[in-house]
């Protein structure tokens, strides 16, 4: 695999108060954007071409990394309106070879999933969606959802307030034979969570799950965003 595509396009709205005028992946880390640690990691992994779904002040993501970022290629699709994480990744697919897997990324977090575990677990399992989850007590925030013991998701449960409860770190492996749904097309306004997932689930798609203890950061909320300085070395 090596190709991701980074979700980037959000409003940050519930970031503002700490970080006014920048995306969220541009918030700044020790002096460097989010962003930055965010690609830092996965190239070491083996990834070599970033597609970065971009919108609200994207000239600023644009502006800064360019159309390469250390050894990676840099490809850019821009929503002019907002279309949700489901919308970004729509656009974004018609960057991708259709006989290509690739990874799926949210650029407001960084999860440390080990790439090749990931794989392995995908493919061994057939999965047209793999989740990499992670535990948390946090109630109401992150997606969670029921996993067999053998690492199929069976089921999907926004907002779950199970204390301890596997939830969804936003890094996906995803199989080229995947459908992002038949009703769904570039340019509509989806949610990956609320349509795609659940839409992929009805007509029998093969969504797994599995589980990593690597350092999980989301920077959607100024308290998080704050904690991730002692989480992330420069």
């Amino acid at each position: 695999m090596t190709t991701a595509v980074v979700l980037a396009g959000g409003l940050g709205m519930r970031l503002r108060s700490a970080v006014p005028e920048l995306p969220k992946p541009m918030a700044p880390i020790h002096g460097r954007p989010f962003l930055e640690h965010q690609l830092d990691y996965w190239i070491a992994q083996g990834v070599r071409r970033f597609v970065l779904s971009v919108g609200y002040r994207h000239e600023v993501i644009v502006d800064h990394f360019g159309n390469s970022y250390k050894d990676a290629e840099l490809d850019y699709v821009i929503e002019t309106t907002p279309l949700g994480t489901g919308g970004g990744l729509l656009l974004a697919a018609e960057k991708i070879n259709n006989n290509e897997a690739f990874l799926l990324l949210n650029g407001d977090t960084y999860f440390a999933v080990d790439l090749n575990t990931l794989i392995e677990f995908a493919r061994t399992n057939h999965a047209s969606w793999c989740f990499s989850l992670f535990r948390t007590n946090e109630y109401g925030r992150y997606m969670g959802m029921d996993v067999t013991p053998q690492g199929q998701i069976v089921s999907l449960k926004p907002g779950t307030e199970q204390s301890g409860r596997l939830a969804n770190g936003g890094v996906y492996w995803v199989n080229p034979e995947a459908s992002l749904g038949e009703r769904f097309s570039a340019g509509d306004k989806v949610s990956l969570e609320d349509d795609i997932f659940p839409a992929a689930m009805v007509s029998g798609q093969r969504l797994f799950g599995i589980e990593f203890p690597g350092t999980f950061i989301d920077i959607g909320v100024p308290d998080d965003y704050y904690h991730a300085s002692t989480l992330l070395t420069q």
